[in-house]
């Protein structure tokens, strides 16, 4: 079965939203061929210069059927400007499935796609969003985000791990893991992985607690208390929490717990060790604590995840 895929640009897209899922569709019609084709459209159609000064030749909208929609993102500025000739074709719902990559989310959101129904975008654009679309149930610490046919994916490379689980979605679990590995994608990151890892590993949108977040990546066994680290960041723990919380997008409890489900992950993955091992080294303590964590959080268990693995 073709599946007709069309990737939606516009005048100062995000060219990495448009070419990352690009490239995985291309990969996967090579596993498996005659899967997908592939067009790139836009309003009025021609060649369509990107942020970067790169451009893309496209065809014009036009009322015919996909299978696929995904709407690449942009500065918000020139989102916004861009919104009446693409929303009236997402309106025109001549598909089985849309998505938004990063800041593509707000076109979904403007044609009333999105109404009731779970989201998310880049972080950074976040709180504009909730206050444009309280309609939508945003969720702006998934890397994407699936409610039913209708997909959204965080910031810009997260456009590849959307693309990816459509595949997964399309063709199975196989062909997104040969996909992954031929792009050199060391593991496809799961819907549930939290965007802010990458504030994570700079240690804050200053690096300020970079040192910090190193010590507690060594230690994801012992206590990780808001007290424990607020003394090791010589900080009172109300000043800790609400700097720490500022500077990563996220509570120190939460980012405790990404570390640990991040460690747990690689491990579950890349080797046999029992599971019991790996939650008392990661600091979950015990199987069952880091089951519901990671049924939480990618929406599998710890066995399900080897098996997607191959492990």
């Amino acid at each position: 079965m073709r599946r007709e895929i069309a990737i939606v640009v516009f005048p100062g897209f995000q060219l990495l939203d448009a070419a990352g899922p690009v490239a995985v569709f291309e990969m996967a019609e090579r596993f498996r061929p005659d899967s997908y084709a592939i067009s790139v459209l836009s309003p009025g159609g021609g060649v369509v210069r990107s942020s970067s000064g790169v451009s893309l030749a496209a065809t014009p909208i036009e009322p015919r059927h996909f299978d696929t929609v995904i709407v690449s993102g942009g500065n918000l500025a020139q989102v916004e400007e861009s919104h009446a000739d693409i929303v009236a074709c997402l309106g025109a719902e001549a598909w089985r499935r849309v998505a938004g990559v990063c800041s593509g989310a707000f076109f979904l959101a403007q044609a009333g796609l999105l109404d009731g129904r779970r989201a998310t975008t880049h972080w950074a654009a976040a709180e504009r969003f909730r206050r444009l679309y309280p309609q939508v149930k945003l969720d702006a610490d998934r890397m994407f985000v699936r409610d039913g046919e209708v997909w959204t994916s965080a910031g810009i490379a997260a456009g590849i791990d959307l693309a990816l689980a459509l595949v997964e979605d399309d063709l199975g679990p196989g062909i997104a893991r040969r996909t992954a590995q031929q792009l050199v994608v060391h593991q496809r990151r799961h819907a549930g992985q939290s965007q802010y890892s990458v504030l994570v590993e700079q240690g804050g949108k200053t690096g300020r607690f970079g040192d910090l977040i190193g010590w507690m990546r060594k230690r994801l066994a012992e206590p990780m208390t808001v007290e424990r680290l607020a003394a090791r960041a010589a900080m009172s723990p109300r000043n800790f929490a609400r700097a720490f919380t500022a500077e990563i997008g996220a509570t120190p409890a939460k980012v405790v717990e990404g570390l640990r489900l991040e460690a747990a992950r690689v491990a579950v993955e890349t080797s046999h060790m029992q599971l019991d091992h790996i939650a008392a080294s990661t600091g979950f303590g015990d199987s069952s604590r880091m089951r519901r964590a990671f049924v939480r959080s990618f929406g599998m268990s710890p066995q399900s995840l080897r098996r997607s693995a191959g492990a």
